[in-house]
């Protein structure tokens, strides 16, 4: 699997009150415990709110992870090029925009995931409740490449969420219980319209959620998406985030054998194969 939303909370670095409120500390070996159940081979460690523009926790949290982590990260508006090749070489792959919990200048920062990507390839990912993107949408056509966190958050939003998907945009399945819709309902629409669209992520430790990740979530995930899981759990994310693709052992199926196994017939022996008036179907264009 790979997690593709994760917050890593450590006290040694740099927290920033948001509107009033100050999270719990979450460290990598918190995230080991609580996802010891599952085969995690990777994911993306994402900046909130609350870690402002710091890239020192982040740094720290991708080179304790290793290999297959990737970091989704805030900048300031007047970081510099230098600035993100350097974090592109610790790991980082994309911008976060929260357009929830913080006040943007929309401009400036649709200049600076143009600069970003053209630099080194990032994409941008939007916190956002879903109502926003239709008002936004000449600022989000510009965006080369996009990810929306939290299946787009509300009900609301979800026509002009699939309108973004089926022009390539990708979805977090994550934080479903901070969210106001039939998230069940939500997977499958999203799914329907690009099977490519879809990234799991346990949104640990959920801040301010409803309520945390739960096992069940993946259970749901996987009844929605059936022989997409691969691809959702794992695969999507491993593409979007311009990582190599996981490598899993081949699966040894044979059909079973029969004693009288089912053999091509041929055209000589089909019924009316002598008859003149049989024609072939025509083609059709």
């Amino acid at each position: 699997m790979f997690d593709a939303h994760v917050h890593i909370i450590d006290p040694r670095f740099p927290l920033i009150e948001n509107e009033g409120y100050l999270p719990e500390p979450y460290l990598i070996e918190d995230y080991r415990d609580r996802m010891s159940g599952f085969d995690i081979r990777g994911g993306a460690v994402v900046s909130a709110s609350f870690q402002g523009t710091d890239q020192s926790y982040l740094k720290a949290a991708l080179g304790a992870l290793g290999t297959g982590w990737v970091g989704v990260t805030r900048l300031d508006l007047d970081a510099t090029d230098d600035e993100i090749l350097e974090l592109d070489r610790a790991g980082v792959r994309a911008l976060r925009f929260n357009l929830k919990r913080a006040a943007a200048d929309i401009t400036a920062m649709t200049l600076q995931a143009l600069r970003a990507h053209e630099l080194a390839g990032w994409h941008v990912e939007l916190y956002i409740d879903g109502q926003m993107l239709a008002s936004l949408q000449p600022v989000i056509s510009k965006l080369p490449a996009l990810v929306i966190d939290h299946l787009g958050m509300s009900e609301e939003g979800l026509p002009y969420l699939l309108d973004l998907v089926d022009r390539g945009a990708k979805v977090k399945a994550t934080g479903f219980g901070r969210v106001d819709m039939d998230v069940a309902e939500t997977l499958r629409r999203i799914h329907a319209v690009n099977p490519g669209a879809l990234m799991f992520g346990s949104d640990l430790p959920g801040t301010r959620a409803g309520r945390p990740f739960e096992d069940a979530d993946v259970d749901l995930i996987r009844h929605v998406v059936g022989a997409d899981t691969h691809a959702v759990l794992e695969d999507n994310a491993r593409e979007c985030y311009r990582l190599p693709a996981a490598q899993r052992p081949a699966t040894d199926f044979q059909l079973p054998r029969t004693e009288n196994p089912t053999l091509p017939i041929p055209r000589s022996d089909l019924p009316g194969a002598g008859d003149e008036h049989t024609r072939p179907l025509p083609i059709i264009e």
